[in-house]
């Protein structure tokens, strides 16, 4: 009796020090998103570039669409990351909490969340990639295609097509990769579902 109730501390322990250790997984997942809004913002010290020639205003473009959506692939791994870390504290939780501490206490331990809406914060985040991709492709339809729309073939400078072709291409990889971070979190949902709520009148409390 005494070692059941040993291994049954021993294992409190190790959950509580995995909830501690699961929280700071997410904390410091986030803080790697804004480090990419940094990385974004400093992209724009291309556009500099290009007024020395160093680099066309075609291929700034594009470099700064394929950098939002780098960005916005980020905010999809950070919420795959969050949501099932959070859903690994949730099932932590269900080990101590009482199906009626969903009144007393919170009732966040009680389902998971859902695999394809993301949080807030980086909701926020995506919104931002996809305004500043929205922006610069804007500024250069108007700058760099409307002008030659009219005019004849032969005047067609190939180099305006790549801010749209990196936008293509962009757009379906982020859907691809999307679509398999959505699998992976609803995989994790399924194969780690935890106790369900309704058994947890019988576990132990803290």
């Amino acid at each position: 009796m005494a070692e059941q109730t040993e291994q049954g501390d021993r294992r409190a322990q190790f959950l509580l020090h995995m909830y501690d250790e699961t929280w700071n997984n997410i904390n410091r997942h986030l803080t790697v998103v804004w480090q990419s809004v940094a990385v974004l913002t400093g992209a724009f010290a291309v556009f500099s570039l290009t007024e020395k020639g160093i680099v066309s205003f075609d291929l700034a473009t594009a470099t700064i669409v394929g950098i939002s959506a780098w960005l916005v692939g980020h905010t999809y791994d950070a919420h795959t990351w969050f949501n099932r870390n959070l859903a690994i504290i949730a099932n932590i939780e269900r080990q101590f909490l009482r199906s009626e501490d969903e009144k007393h206490i919170h009732y966040y331990f009680k389902e998971h969340r859902s695999a394809s809406r993301p949080i807030a914060h980086l909701a926020l985040q995506q919104a931002f990639g996809v305004g500043v991709a929205s922006l610069v492709l804007i500024y250069h339809f108007i700058e760099r295609v409307l002008p030659g729309v009219g005019q004849p073939w032969r005047n067609f400078d190939p180099a305006r097509t790549l801010p749209y072709l990196m936008f293509v291409v962009s757009l379906v990889w982020l859907m691809v990769f999307r679509r398999r971070q959505i699998r992976t979190l609803e995989q994790f949902y399924r194969r780690s579902p935890g106790i369900p709520v309704e058994e947890q009148k019988e576990q132990p409390t803290l």
